[in-house]
């Protein structure tokens, strides 16, 4: 595998929404349609690499000025179907979050706190005007959030080793109907079984996400940036999404030893891939 700079891919994964075009009202449809037949469309990486260029400036720019024009393209049963960037919008979000992720000190030698505060003016100001925007990504740093798994089945589970220049790649891809329809049943088992917790709000979080799509969209977890910190046997061999979906049917068996064996290995294997963050 090639050396990989963390500066360059930072170690994150990423909930995505493919929606078929027709979900767009126009002109923004007809935007979709050409660009998703032109053929050098930009990849994750190029993305990625234009945000941490806006960090180079002094002071940094932290969030674009212009939303970006940008998707991700995929074909489902002959239905193109695209997921837009909206990096603008995300990194207005993240940069809400910032403040849990970074020490005060940190953050504010990074991005001052004039320029967030500026930034946090212009987010409300948009928001105002755009009231039910959403992003059609979700991003996750040094970690897979559990209930992310709970939308896919080790089925639709795609990994391949990579070779050369090209990197490895672990991902899931599945229709929205299935995913909803197991955002229920797991909630449905979760709520009768445990008790109110992080696992739960996180499950119905991304369950009201999903409601915002167009019920013929596909849904996407991408190992993104982690294929390059994770070691290859490690990769080869996570099957995270079949051993929740195996904590949640031992749970509604009643069996709640074995559900909490499967819960207990699972947060222990992303707890030793966070701790990797300060290893570095």
């Amino acid at each position: 595998m090639p050396k990989v700079s963390s500066v360059v891919v930072p170690y994150a994964a990423y909930l995505r929404v493919y929606e078929p075009l027709a979900a767009f009202p126009e002109p923004e449809r007809s935007h979709w349609a050409r660009y998703a037949r032109r053929p050098d469309r930009p990849s994750y990486q190029d993305e990625l690499r234009r945000s941490l260029a806006d960090l180079l400036p002094t002071p940094p720019v932290a969030v674009p000025v212009h939303e970006s024009g940008d998707a991700f393209v995929a074909e489902v049963d002959g239905v193109v179907c695209v997921c837009p960037w909206r990096t603008r919008l995300r990194g207005w979000q993240a940069l809400g979050e910032l403040a849990e992720e970074l020490p005060a000190a940190v953050l504010d030698a990074v991005l001052p706190p004039v320029v967030r505060g500026q930034a946090a003016q212009d987010y409300e100001r948009w928001l105002a005007r755009n009231p039910d925007a959403r992003p059609w990504i979700r991003t996750a740093t040094w970690q897979v959030p559990l209930n992310w798994f709970v939308l896919v089945s080790d089925e639709e589970r795609r990994y391949d080793k990579g070779t050369g220049e090209v990197p490895p790649l672990l991902r899931y891809r599945t229709p929205m109907v299935q995913a909803r329809r197991r955002v229920a049943r797991g909630l449905r088992t979760l709520r009768d079984t445990v008790e109110e917790g992080p696992l739960i709000d996180g499950l119905l979080d991304v369950g009201r996400w999903l409601e915002e799509f167009h019920p013929r969209s596909l849904v996407e977890l991408d190992y993104g940036g982690l294929v390059h910190v994770l070691p290859a046997g490690e990769l080869e061999g996570d099957h995270s999404a079949a051993e929740v979906a195996e904590g949640i049917e031992a749970l509604r068996r009643g069996d709640g030893a074995a559900a909490g064996e499967v819960y207990v290995r699972l947060v222990e294997r992303w707890r030793a891939v966070r701790d990797r963050r300060s290893a570095n």
